[in-house]
């Protein structure tokens, strides 16, 4: 098991795969399986059946896991892809932009 150095709410850009250079929100991040799941990537159809009474039938769109390795976070300052890079800042770590220096 890696660490997976994005967290929930944190905008990435996908490095590879089918939906090469799409970016967009964590939405939750499974660390047992390294595999993040982001809103708009990896859309896969779900075909449902009315199982009460009220409840629609249909197609579902819903993203699925990715691997946390083929993503990389967005820097909210200047919009590039970025590693993180820790600072002290009143005795609190904060993560900061390797490129630009902005608190993320």
């Amino acid at each position: 098991m890696k660490k997976i150095n994005v967290k929930k709410g944190d905008k990435v850009i996908v490095l590879s795969g089918k939906d090469v250079g799409k970016t967009g929100e964590v939405i939750a991040v499974l660390p047992k399986e390294s595999k993040v799941i982001v809103e708009g990537v990896n859309v896969c159809y779900r075909h449902t059946k009315a199982r009460k009474q009220g409840d629609e039938s249909g197609i579902i769109k819903k993203s699925c896991p990715i691997y946390a390795c083929k993503v990389m976070r967005v820097c909210p300052k200047c919009g590039k892809p970025t590693k993180a890079a820790s600072k002290i800042v009143d005795g609190k770590k904060s993560r900061v932009c390797k490129k630009c220096g902005a608190e993320i």
